[in-house]
């Protein structure tokens, strides 16, 4: 088991459904009409309905064409975090989240890439998988309950519509170019031995 896993062992859960979903409501209720907010609060429930996809896909194929998507989407929502996001954080003061935040996502960007050289029908490749949807289940709850309710309340309302336009163009940047891109799954569909699942399927 990595650092990582026994990590995400040890802390997990630390919070319940409940409190994952009063953090969402409180989200929701700062978040303006398609503003950076509303967009992010998209991407987590996309992000977890594509975590939810890959650990019930019944064969290799569907396993490999969902955990396609979900690391797609997973790492262009975390590059504009990134980019955009969270310097912001750190311009108002929070540069203490702002670099928590940095090093949750690495760490899971790493494992990613980890559990793409496990066999997508082995028990490992499931731990695995599990362990990352639970250590990104407790970043995005500090994200909607803590960093970015403080971020949305301290941020100029004029502010609002620049970030929202430099987070959409850094989320596109990546995953626009990514559906050009040979499928990061590839590599593993071939060390297995399964055929390379379609987009969408």
């Amino acid at each position: 088991m990595s650092l990582f896993d026994r990590i995400a062992a040890r802390i997990m859960p630390p919070e319940s459904a409940e409190d994952r979903a009063n953090a969402r409501q409180v989200a929701r209720s700062l978040a303006g009409d398609g503003d950076w907010l509303a967009i992010v609060l998209q991407h987590h429930e996309q992000i977890e309905s594509r975590f939810n996809r890959a650990l019930t896909a019944g064969d290799a194929q569907a396993r490999l064409a969902a955990l396609r998507q979900l690391a797609v989407l997973l790492t262009g929502h975390a590059n504009a975090e990134e980019s955009v996001l969270y310097p912001a954080l750190a311009d108002a003061g929070e540069k203490a989240d702002a670099t928590m935040a940095y090093e949750e996502q690495a760490m899971t960007k790493v494992e990613m890439a980890l559990l793409e050289k496990l066999d997508p029908m082995g028990e490992e490749w499931r731990e695995k998988l599990e362990h990352i949807m639970g250590a990104v289940q407790h970043h995005v709850y500090e994200e909607e309950g803590t960093w970015f309710a403080k971020l949305q309340q301290n941020l100029p309302p004029a502010e609002r519509p620049r970030l929202t336009r430099r987070f959409v163009e850094e989320f596109e940047r990546y995953t626009q170019g990514q559906s050009q891109a040979t499928p990061p799954m590839q590599l593993a569909a071939e060390q297995f031995g399964h055929d390379e699942p379609p987009m969408g399927k």
